[in-house]
Parts: structure tokens; C-alpha cells; sequence
């Protein structure tokens, strides 16, 4: 086992966070301000990323992406992670991997444009009564001759006020059983599709999550991705890389971040005369924190080595899902309490990253539906799961 970084990794991480450093975290505070990302701005940085090939790294080169292997994935994913969500959907893209599922006329309506950054996509599948449970949606696709008609709802839809087409999963056949769910590419602006509200919320400032309304959308043939059916599998592959990138990845980089602002306020920062890392009480939330993040990592990277190897990395995703998420939570918290009366402050990137991480327990399954996937695995898998000698 070896764990250092190839020259190769090297580069690719340290050029990325020199990006995110001097390209993105600048713009953090107008978007606490104004709620959003100008459109100039969006541009712009999406405009920098792209000439230095950084655009959609996770689709293969053959169709224009990076290639990135799924370690190489979460090495970049974790710098990601030092700052807002709506910069990186802007400047990296947010290209889905269910898309590789397009057939040869999809991929030229949809697949190539979005890599090149001319489309965006959203995925839209948790409905009001449908969270961590992706198969209780109840938005329907009912056969009309040769296509569909997409009736029903959905929420929460993140970038989808920026997005113009989503990934929607609707039910082909409610009484088959297991349930028969398909994918379907819907086009904003299609008859029938309707913008609701954006749901404000109490972190992620500056990303959009709309409500959207499909009143008997017609859908032909082009618009199923994938097979009629086979929607939720599709749903689930997309969801776990998704989960370990965006989650996983992101919040041992959110994490990360903290504990260096931590450390250094705790260096610059003097009580009764001395700095107030030189009180043990501070030093044991640093050390924590420092033990938590790198058992963190080395689970995230463990399960990208799964996908990687072409294994099955389903309960590998969900321990990594609640443990990252869980220490980001801890992680702010302490971060906060290092901070004192500043931590407080709106001002203060500790604040904001504070209010970002506690959605992490809940979006793309709560800690306690991963809690259920890790324990089926553990009692069906038996020693195989958890013992390297096994």
C-alpha cells in the first residue's frame, strides 16, 4: 500500500486548489450578499476553467471530459469542497454519469453539449413524499402511442433554476413489482413544464432548489435514457457516485478547510497572555478534528479504490457518506467554538460553513437510511465487510 500522491495526483490537486484559492473563494462574499452569482461572474470563471481543461473531469475523454479515475475523482472533489457549492457547479460543471447512458442521437442533444458546458442538467427525483426513499416517487409516465405523458412533481432540485434539462424518474408501470421506474431527459420550456418556487434555505446560499410541476408533459422515445424499467438501478449507480463525490469528497474538503482556520485563529488569537492554542482544551478539538478528517479521507479513497477495481462499493459509499458528513458536523461545530463571539458572525467563512454542513446528514440519504444499507451489507457480507483478513 502506497499512500503518497503520483507526481501526476500532485499536480492535478495542487493546480485545482490554486484555482479554487485565487478564482472562487474571492467571490464568496458577494454571493452572501446578493443571494446569487451574477451571470458575469458565472461566465467568467466558467470561462477559466474551461481553457484549462477542468469542465466535466469526471465523463471519459472520449466524449470530451477529463477521464478521471474515481480516486482521481475524489482527490479533486475534496478541494471542491473548500468552497461554495454554486462556484463549482459554475466553474467545474456537474455533468452526470447516468448521461453515458445516452444513446447516439441523446448524446448529441444532450451528453456532448453539457461536457462542453452549453447545457446544464439537473437531476430531478425527490419528491415531497420521496427523499431518501427514491423508490415512493409517485410522478408518473403514462404510454400515449408511441411515447409518454409525464404527469406529477418534483422539489428540491438543486441548480435547477440554472439547469434546461433534468434527469427525471417517473413511474412506467405502478404495478409491477419490484416498482417500474424509468429516467426520462425533459427539456425546460417543454408544454406542460412549469417552474415553482425556489425553496430558500438556511445554507447553501447562491444555489437555486426549485420546486418543478410536469402537467402532462409529452415525451417521445428520444426522451427514455436508458431502458424502460431500469430507472431506478440507473438512479441508484448515478446516486452513489454522487453521494461519495459531492458529500463525501466535499465535506472532508469543507472539513478541512475549518480546521485550518481553526488552527490558525488558534495561533493568532491571544487570551490571559497567551495564544489560545496553547490551552489543552483548545488542542484536544483540534486533534479530534485532525483524527476524525484523516479517517475520513482514507474511507473515501478506499471506496473510490472500489469502484475503481470494478467491485461492488454500495455499503463502502454509505460508511463513507455518514462518517464525512458526521465529522463536517462536528468539525464546524468545534470550529465555531474555537472562534468564540466571532464564530458567530456573519462575517466569519466559519459561520457560513457551519450552516452549510448540517444539510449534510440529510441530502442524498439521511445518515440513518446509510445506517440501514451498511448493516443489510455487514449481516449479508458477515466478516468480509469490515476485517482485511477475512
Amino acid at each position: 500500500m502506497d499512500f503518497a500522491l503520483s507526481d501526476e495526483q500532485q499536480l492535478l490537486v495542487g493546480t485545482i486548489r490554486r484555482f479554487v484559492d485565487a478564482e472562487l473563494l474571492p467571490l464568496e462574499d458577494e454571493i452572501e450578499r446578493e443571494g446569487r452569482l451574477a451571470p458575469a461572474k458565472a461566465k467568467e470563471i466558467f470561462e477559466k476553467s474551461h481553457a484549462l481543461g477542468f469542465y466535466a473531469m469526471n465523463i471519459p475523454e472520449q466524449y470530451g471530459g477529463g477521464g478521471l479515475s474515481a480516486i482521481d475523482t475524489m482527490l479533486v472533489e475534496e478541494q471542491f469542497g473548500r468552497t461554495k457549492d454554486i462556484l463549482i457547479r459554475r466553474a467545474f460543471g456537474n455533468v452526470y454519469e447516468s448521461l453515458l447512458e445516452c444513446t447516439d442521437a441523446q448524446k448529441t442533444r444532450w451528453l456532448l453539449p453539457a461536457v462542453k458546458g452549453e447545457r446544464t442538467c439537473s437531476i430531478a427525483i425527490t419528491e415531497p413524499g420521496a427523499g431518501s426513499d427514491a423508490a415512493a416517487i409517485t410522478t408518473r409516465a403514462v404510454r400515449d402511442g408511441d411515447g409518454w405523458r409525464l404527469t406529477g412533481g418534483k422539489h428540491f432540485i438543486s441548480d435547477g433554476e440554472f439547469s434546461d434539462f433534468f434527469i427525471v424518474s417517473a413511474v412506467t408501470d405502478p404495478a409491477a413489482r419490484p416498482r417500474h421506474v424509468s429516467l426520462f431527459l425533459v427539456d425546460k420550456g417543454m408544454p406542460g413544464f412549469k417552474v415553482g418556487r425556489d425553496q430558500p434555505m438556511m445554507g447553501l446560499t447562491g444555489t437555486s432548489h426549485l420546486e418543478i410541476v410536469f402537467d402532462d408533459v409529452p415525451l417521445t422515445g428520444e426522451h427514455l435514457l436508458g431502458k424502460e424499467g431500469g430507472g431506478l438501478r440507473l438512479a441508484y449507480e448515478t446516486l452513489g457516485r454522487v453521494r461519495l463525490a459531492q458529500v463525501g469528497a466535499r465535506a472532508v474538503g469543507k472539513a478541512t478547510r475549518l480546521l485550518t482556520l481553526m488552527t490558525d485563529y488558534a495561533n493568532e488569537r491571544k487570551q490571559f497572555g497567551k495564544a489560545i492554542g496553547e490551552f489543552q482544551m483548545i488542542q484536544e478539538m483540534i486533534a479530534d478534528s485532525v483524527i476524525e478528517i484523516s479517517a475520513a479521507r482514507l474511507m473515501l479513497l478506499r471506496a473510490a479504490w472500489e469502484i475503481d477495481q470494478g467491485r461492488d462499493a454500495r455499503a463502502w459509499i454509505s460508511m463513507v457518506k455518514i462518517d464525512a458528513a458526521e465529522t463536517l458536523g462536528r468539525v464546524a461545530d468545534r470550529a465555531v467554538q474555537v472562534f468564540g463571539g466571532m464564530g458567530y458572525c456573519e462575517e466569519m467563512p466559519v459561520a457560513r460553513l457551519y450552516r452549510d454542513a448540517r444539510i449534510y446528514r440529510i441530502f442524498d440519504g439521511t445518515s440513518e437510511i446509510h445506517r440501514t444499507v451498511v448493516a443489510k451489507s455487514a449481516l449479508k457480507s458477515g466478516a468480509a465487510l469490515w476485517d482485511i483478513g477475512a
